[in-house]
């Protein structure tokens, strides 16, 4: 891996997934990242687990580094930006997972020609298992879009997006692990509603989501088909799939990641 030192702006939940995931792999150097937060003891405490540096201030962090990541709230992105323009240059590349942030409105601050990556990542890359969605500025070459993939390959799967659609990534993606989460806490009160005990209860359905998962993950079929094998005629599945059928949870899951897109798409506004 080159050694282009890396910057990262915003140590809180994402910011840190990130950095530990670049880390975890073993390709680059924590010597080579720099971090900087408002909050200075979170900053100093992410740097001393990580071995990186903590930087004294904003301009020393950006002035030495090649990539630096955003990972600042939506509502705090633009003064940010308006303070980072003296001191970026085009050769840099500013990563953003501001959620609602465009790649237009990071160059509409920033000097002209400035390279913006755009990405959604999610919380499970905290253990290497995420999903980051990218997208990139046009100023921006299809090697250093590669460039950033490796450094972002220990989070998990990479997959390239276009903007229009970053929204909705937020919606399916970047949300989705809370929505699996509700499934799994309300599965394990069913469990217990009927009998098991809570312990044992949590252990059998995040062992059913793994392995459900897995399955699709090494399987060809489609989920419904997947769902039909284990589906009898006058069964227990079937007495089941009928009860979510009218209650909706198909429809009410949907309107979720549609609720979700949306919010993305109003947080520039805010």
């Amino acid at each position: 891996m080159n050694k282009a030192k890396i910057g990262l702006i915003g140590c809180g939940e994402m910011g840190s997934a990130l950095a530990r995931g670049m880390i975890k792999a073993g390709d680059i150097d924590a010597s080579s990242i720099y971090l900087y937060d408002l909050n200075r003891e979170r900053q100093d405490t992410l740097a001393q687990e990580l071995k990186g540096n903590s930087a004294d201030n904003l301009e020393t962090m950006v002035s030495v580094c090649r990539f630096i990541f955003i990972a600042v709230k939506p509502q705090d992105a633009g003064d940010l930006f308006n303070k980072m323009k003296a001191f970026v240059i085009p050769e840099q590349i500013i990563i953003s997972i501001a959620a609602g942030i465009t790649i237009k409105f990071i160059e509409n601050i920033l000097p002209p020609g400035i390279k913006v990556i755009r990405l959604m990542p999610n919380t499970p890359c905290l253990i290497g298992e995420g999903a980051v969605v990218i997208s990139a500025g046009e100023t921006v070459s299809d090697e250093e879009k590669k460039e950033v993939e490796r450094l972002l390959k220990p989070l998990g799967l990479i997959i390239r997006f276009p903007e229009a659609l970053m929204d909705a990534a937020t919606g399916l993606s970047g949300t989705g692990p809370a929505y699996v989460y509700l499934f799994i806490e309300t599965m394990i009160d069913a469990g217990v509603s009927v009998g098991i005990r809570r312990d044992v209860a949590s252990k059998l359905v995040i062992q059913n989501v793994i392995g459900a998962a897995r399955m699709l993950e090494e399987n060809v079929h489609h989920p419904a088909e997947m769902r039909n094998i284990v589906t009898s005629p006058a069964g227990t599945t079937s007495s089941a799939m009928l009860v979510l059928e009218e209650s909706g949870f198909r429809s009410c899951l949907i309107k979720a990641v549609m609720a979700a897109t949306r919010r993305s798409g109003e947080l520039l506004k805010s």
